[in-house]
């Protein structure tokens, strides 16, 4: 052994340290900030199908709100920028586009003959049938209790998913929350 200890050994072994560190650190990063899609039967599948009700969920209450429209005219100018948010929510979670609100509607009158569970919960607990109240305040209080239901289950549901998801359902949630107070102001 030297007395005189040599500066390179001592600063070799940090420097390979730290890039051992680092490169260890890109691993996790990389391994656990991601969408999950390392471990097909664990969390990817339950945060698609969470992703995939809520863009139907989004789905069924834009076609809601065109059967009011359709069914009361009156009420576009205040229900239209509602019901374009809402598409765009469906979209968000990877839901289709919707067409015209005339198309949507008839399309859910279709799905809602077909299954009961749907109509009932588009049109909120209570009405099963699916239809629209004559009306225009009883039609009112059908989308604020679609949409105040819809928010509280995507409240809930924000423990179930992964981080993103679970941002974007908030967000959704908040907006929700926020038509209601829209549709029953005035």
């Amino acid at each position: 052994m030297s007395p005189f200890p040599s500066p390179h050994p001592a600063s070799a072994p940090r420097r390979r340290s730290l890039l051992a560190s680092a490169a260890g650190a890109a691993l996790l990063v990389g391994c656990t900030g991601g969408s999950g899609s390392g471990d097909p039967g664990a969390g990817p599948s339950a945060a698609e199908r969470a992703r995939a009700r809520a863009a139907r969920d989004s789905e069924e209450l834009a076609a809601r709100y065109a059967a009011v429209v359709a069914a009361h005219p009156g009420l576009a100018e205040r229900l239209g920028p509602l019901r374009e948010e809402v598409v765009r929510h469906a979209e968000a979670f990877g839901g289709a586009r919707a067409g015209s609100p005339t198309a949507s509607a008839s399309a859910t009158g279709t799905a809602s003959a077909a299954s009961p569970s749907v109509s009932a919960r588009a049109a909120g607990p209570g009405d099963g049938s699916g239809d629209v109240p004559a009306d225009e305040k009883d039609a009112l209080a059908l989308l604020v209790r679609a949409e105040r239901d819809l928010a509280d289950r995507r409240a809930r549901a924000l423990l179930e998913v992964p981080g993103e998801l679970a941002r974007l359902l908030a967000s959704v949630a908040a907006a929700g929350a926020a038509h209601v107070f829209l549709l029953t102001e005035g």
